[in-house]
C-alpha cells in the first residue's frame, strides 16, 4: 500500500470511525468453490462473528450473489441460504451481462442455497421475515446500501456490509443504519472491510 492509499485510508478512518473487530480464531468452512473474488479472505471470520454473538444457524439473507462465494461461504453456517440479486453486476462490478444461469448451474451442488433474480427493493417489500444473518453487497452508494440495509438490520439478528474499506459511501451507510436500529457496529478492515451490525 502507497502513502496515498495510506493517507486516504487514514482519513476515513478518522473521519468515519467504527470499532475494529479482531477474531479470536479464524476458520476455513469445509465447502468452498474456486472464484476469484474481493470476498476472499473473509470467509476466515464468519464462525468466529456467528459464536461471538451467538448468531442461531437456521437462515441467511444475502443481497448481492454475484457469482456465489459468499453464499457458499455462508451455506458451511446456516440451514438456508436465500441470494437476493439482479445477476448483471452494476457500476462498480467488471462483469457485466446476466449471470444468473451461470452461477445458478456453480451452485447446484449446495441444496441449502436457493438463489432469486430479483431488485433488492422488489424483494424487500413483500418479505416479511425474519434472519438470523444477513449479508449486503450490492451497487456502493449511500443510498442504496442504507436502504436495503436498513432491512436486512430489523430482519435479522446480525448483518454484515462487504466493501467499508473501498467505499466511504458503504461505511457511512452503516455508522447511520447502527445509529437507525440502536445496534452496535464493528468493522473488520480487511479484504475490502466488513462492516458488522449486531
Amino acid at each position: 500500500m502507497g502513502l496515498r492509499s495510506k493517507l486516504k485510508k487514514y482519513f476515513l478512518h478518522k473521519r468515519l470511525p467504527i470499532e475494529t473487530y479482531i477474531p479470536n480464531r479464524k476458520t476455513k468452512p469445509s465447502k468452498m468453490i474456486e472464484i476469484v473474488t474481493a470476498w476472499e479472505g473473509l470467509e476466515l471470520i464468519i464462525e468466529d462473528i456467528i459464536d461471538r454473538f451467538s448468531i442461531g444457524n437456521d437462515s441467511c439473507i444475502e443481497f448481492g450473489v454475484e457469482f456465489g462465494y459468499s453464499s457458499v461461504v455462508f451455506s458451511n453456517y446456516f440451514k438456508e441460504v436465500v441470494g437476493v440479486d439482479i445477476f448483471i453486476g452494476d457500476e462498480h462490478t467488471d462483469h457485466k451481462g446476466d449471470h444468473y444461469e451461470k452461477t445458478k448451474a456453480s451452485l447446484s451442488k449446495f441444496e441449502n442455497i436457493k438463489l432469486v433474480k430479483s431488485d433488492y427493493r422488489d424483494w424487500i417489500k413483500e418479505d416479511t421475515r425474519n434472519y438470523d444473518f444477513s449479508h449486503v453487497d450490492i451497487v456502493h452508494n449511500y443510498k442504496e446500501t442504507f436502504e436495503c440495509g436498513l432491512w436486512a438490520a430489523q430482519h435479522s439478528k446480525c448483518t454484515v456490509f462487504h466493501d467499508t474499506e473501498s467505499f466511504p459511501e458503504v461505511r457511512r451507510a452503516v455508522i447511520d443504519i447502527a445509529k437507525a436500529t440502536g445496534k452496535n457496529v464493528y468493522n473488520y478492515p480487511y479484504h475490502n472491510g466488513l462492516g458488522i451490525i449486531v
